[in-house]
């Protein structure tokens, strides 16, 4: 037995060791140049990069331990098993790849100590299986101790290498670490274990001159290894040279856009300063370039940002990554904000120094919310899909089934399991059809047809249809063509949306309680028949109706009672209806009857059978409910020529009818209902009067008797209507109390009232008349309170008109409204005393502050001795009480020198003074 490899400068060729060397080295920079252009690409590219890194680097390695082979001398002639030789290799290229792969794949030491053990472990595999493809007479054996100390030396320095490696060190030594430790852990690893070879010669030697020359091998696989490392280098500078070329082109067109004006764009310094500033971004943001340049880009993020330090972040990414990519909110100049996309890259010179960063922003404000909205119904989209009642199935371009959903099957009643992805088309509907008919024959020639028929609407193009089946099952069926040829369908069960929609359709025109045409459909028919009377002379008439005292049948017996009601005159009105004859209901009692006729008595005929249908009794529950109905009539073309005037002269000649006690039919007369009409339009413009500013206040003196003294003044409302002129008031309060106008027209006197009085540097009172629909009202103190404080009167300047009348009404009410408003200070008075029922039991159930005398009184006080008794018992009365007294209408000497002999206390009227608009001029000049 033979000691072999003591030392390797003794049993080695030192010329092959250094080649081999050399081999390793290069091998071990290709496969690190390789990987970090590997680590730099993403997709396929980096696949090419890991199998290229893996071949040139593992060959490179095999290579490097057969040279260090050939450069060891057994004394024995010695051969090379192709197989294991081959198996080696491959062991040697996988072990490669397998490391470099797993150093992209993970990250930080997981990447490293797998990368490092995979090659190590590998390295090894290879050296020994390469020892085994030996051949030579005799044997070999191994020391374990140096075995296992080869293999953890390369998979130490193999975890070395990678950990340094795609570090991006710029120093010489930083870059070439990682190939130096590879190359020192597969040369440890192959002279270690050499170190514990033994090998045993044997008694036949092999015969050289059947064996490969070792020079002959070491120059081929040399040859062959540099070829490899070679064309590995090549293309990796190659690679390097185009993205150097690709970065200088990209650099130069960013300074071509500095013109761009839609986009900011905008070079940083390193540090983040801007250096260049295009005429977008001042477009974008406000800054002038000798304003900005020399600025931190961060006065571009608002405060709360700076102090998270997303700016300084941005730059971090941007210099790490190469990119920063974001979108959130910036702010201009001028304190407005934007919603931006910005864009910042990293700009580095051909060696690969930072100088700065390219910084892109866009202004998608309207972008941005044009997307909150499409995200919103993509949101709600989302939430209805996930709920969605259609059938959904795909098609492909053989028509096969590529997939469906549950709905779908449940849909077409499907049996479990029948359909499948993949099944054709024909097929499956033909085992819808057999699944849902009885007869064979039949269910084979309906999928047949059906087949025909879809397939050829699908290919037309016809994105909807609907099928309908024999069983009134309607099915909407929606196509959307796919470029492969392919379809989407959705299918959905409209049978009961088309019934709804149908229902829908008749209640749009008919009417829901009673079924009755309803106001639009009667307009319609009104309007064919008018045309049909135009083609034959003929008339048409339009009849309005209006059920007697119908709500008190909703209030005495409830509005279920009241419907039954409605449905028996329906039937009724259906009964009498004869052909050419059309009735509607508007709502509520309201109805609608209309008729052509060429002679009136068959009018007369159609309105006489009107009438005994409404009237008589209906039984519900046990009560008798009588019903009548009040009948206005219109006649075309005499009373109008539309069918809204029709309709509009029909309702009135009603309502004449509904408040004459001997009439329940009227014909329209245009004297009669022109009256209503002008009051109707009337009421609507006393409605709109106090926004048009139409309304306005003059003021009527009162005095003492005694001293001629102004005491106050009464508030009088005028209108002037801008067609009209002025209108008295006689001819609109009480109008505005029937139509309800009242309460704000009275409210805006109180108010205005109460400003004017408020701006005189006088002190006098002004009195205001209180409607009895505004005593009436809850609120009225409360509005009263308001008004007050909202104008800041004396409440001991405001005093409240209220007549006899108005407390009758509802005197509890009354009484209590009245004492709240004297709660806040306000005087009352009662007006026109004397002309009610019960003056005496008024005074006595509320203490008045004031009694004004009617002007009635006055205009006969002189010639009537009765009138003058009356004033003086008036007066009397006021002073029993202790309650002041004034007289209205004063408009003679001698009626105010009355007034002064029955000590009156305080006169108003024309000889005291007319009423006018009051101005401070004229209340100094007054006083």
């Amino acid at each position: 037995m033979f000691t072999v490899l003591t030392c390797v400068t003794e049993q080695h060729n030192l010329t092959l060791v250094g080649l081999a060397g050399l081999i390793c080295f290069l091998a071990s920079l290709c496969a690190m140049v390789l990987l970090d252009r590997a680590t730099s690409s993403d997709g396929a590219a980096r696949w090419v990069w890991i199998g290229t890194a893996g071949a040139a680097g593992g060959f490179g390695i095999w290579a490097t331990h057969f040279v260090a082979m050939l450069a060891y001398d057994p004394g024995v002639v010695v051969g090379y098993h192709a197989g294991l030789t081959l198996v080696s290799l491959l062991v040697a290229i996988v072990a490669t790849t397998g490391a470099i792969a797993a150093k992209i794949g993970y990250t930080r030491w997981v990447a490293n100590i797998l990368a490092g053990v995979l090659f190590g472990a590998g390295i090894g595999s290879m050296h020994f299986s390469g020892m085994l493809a030996i051949e030579f007479p005799g044997d070999i054996s191994w020391d374990g101790g140096f075995v296992a100390v080869s293999v953890a030396l390369g998979i130490a320095f193999s975890v070395a290498a990678f950990r340094f490696a795609g570090r991006g060190e710029r120093s010489l030594l930083g870059r070439l670490a990682p190939t130096l430790l590879l190359t020192s852990g597969v040369v440890a690893l192959h002279f270690t274990a050499m170190a514990g070879v033994t090998v045993t010669p044997g008694i036949v030697a092999l015969d050289p001159a059947t064996l490969l020359s070792p020079a002959v091998m070491v120059v081929t696989i040399a040859a062959v290894t540099f070829s490899l490392l070679a064309a590995g280098f090549a293309a990796a500078i190659f690679a390097v040279r185009s993205e150097a070329k690709t970065a200088k082109a990209e650099r130069n067109f960013k300074l071509l856009v500095q013109g761009v004006t839609d986009y900011a764009i905008c070079m940083l310094d390193p540090d983040g300063k801007v250096s260049n500033w295009n005429a977008g971004a001042e477009r974008a943001k406000g800054y002038r370039a000798e304003e900005i340049v020399g600025k931190d880009f961060s006065l571009f993020y608002s405060a709360e940002d700076c102090r998270k330090g997303l700016p300084q972040r941005a730059l971090e990414t941007a210099r790490t990554e190469g990119k920063f990519e974001a979108q959130g909110w910036r702010y201009r100049k001028d304190g407005s904000s934007f919603w931006a996309d910005v864009v910042i890259d990293a700009i580095r010179d051909e060696a690969g120094a930072l100088i700065g960063f390219a910084k892109i922003t866009k202004d998608n404000s309207k972008q941005k919310a044009d997307a909150d909205r499409i995200e919103e119904v993509t949101r709600n989209l989302d939430v209805a899909l996930q709920n969605m009642g259609q059938g959904i199935c795909m098609f492909d371009g053989d028509e096969r089934l590529v997939l469906c959903n549950k709905r779908y099957l449940d849909i077409f009643r499907f049996p479990e399991g029948s359909v499948r992805p993949g099944m054709p088309y024909r097929q499956i509907v033909e085992i819808g059809y057999a699944a849902n008919t009885e007869d064979a024959a039949e269910a084979a020639a309906q999928a047949e047809a059906h087949y025909i028929r879809n397939m050829a609407l699908i290919r037309a193009g016809a994105g909807s249809a609907v099928h309908t089946y024999a069983s009134g099952k309607s099915i909407q069926q929606n196509v959307n063509m796919l470029a492969n040829g392919g379809w989407v369908v959705t299918f959905e069960d409209i049978t009961d949306r088309l019934k709804s929609e149908e229902q829908v359709a008749f209640l749009a025109k008919h009417d829901g309680l009673t079924g009755l045409p309803n106001r639009l459909q009667f307009g319609e028919r009104v309007s064919e028949e008018l045309m049909v009377a135009d083609r034959v002379s003929g008339h048409v008439a339009v009849i309005g109706i209006d059920l007697d005292k119908f709500k008190e049948v909703n209030d005495q017996h409830g509005h279920a009672t009241g419907d039954i009601v409605l449905v028996e005159l329906t039937r009724r009105l259906g009964a009498a209806r004869q052909e050419g004859e059309f009735i509607a209901r508007f709502g509520g009692d309201e109805f609608a009857a209309t008729k052509r006729f060429d002679d009136l008595n068959a009018l007369h005929d159609f309105i006489s059978r009107l009438e005994s249908a409404l009237g008589g009794t209906v039984t519900v529950d046990g009560f008798e409910i009588k019903t009548g109905a009040s009948l206005g009539v219109a006649i075309y073309p005499n009373d109008a020529e539309s069918v809204d005037g029709l309709l509009a002269n029909a309702d009135l000649a009603m309502y004449r009818a509904k408040h004459t006690l001997l009439q329940r039919v009227c014909f329209y007369e245009a004297d009669m209902d022109e009256t209503a009409r002008h009051r109707r339009a009337l009421a609507n413009d006393l409605w709109a009067s106090i926004d048009r500013n139409e309304l306005h206040l003059h003021y009527q003196v009162q005095k003492s008797v005694r001293t001629g003294e102004i005491t106050g003044y009464e508030v009088l409302l005028r209108w002037r209507h801008p067609e009209r002129g002025n209108i008295p008031p006689m001819d609109f309060i009480g109008l505005a109390e029937e139509c309800g106008a009242i309460l704000p027209i009275g409210e805006w006197v109180l108010r205005e009232a109460c400003r004017e009085a408020a701006s005189w540097s006088n002190g006098h009172k002004i009195a205001v008349n209180l409607s009895p629909v505004q005593l009436g009202h809850a609120d009225m103190a409360v509005v009263i309170s308001g008004i007050l404080a909202e104008t800041g009167l004396d409440p001991r300047r405001l005093e409240i008109e209220i007549t006899e009348s108005s407390i009758i009404i509802d005197k509890d009410k009354a009484l209590r409204t009245m004492r709240e408003m004297k709660a806040l200070g306000v005087s009352i008075a009662i007006d026109d005393f004397g002309t009610g029922y019960s003056s005496l039991e008024t005074l006595r159930s509320f203490p008045f502050d004031k009694i004004k005398l009617d002007k009635s009184f006055m205009a006969e006080v002189e010639s009537n001795a009765q009138s003058k008794a009356i004033v003086r018992a008036i007066l009397a009365l006021g002073r029993s009480l202790e309650v002041p007294v004034l007289a209205e209408g004063v408009e003679t000497q001698a009626q105010l020198d009355t007034l002064l002999e029955e000590q009156c206390d305080e006169a108003q009227g024309y000889l005291l003074g007319r009423p006018q608009a009051m101005r401070a001029p004229s209340i100094e000049k007054a006083a």
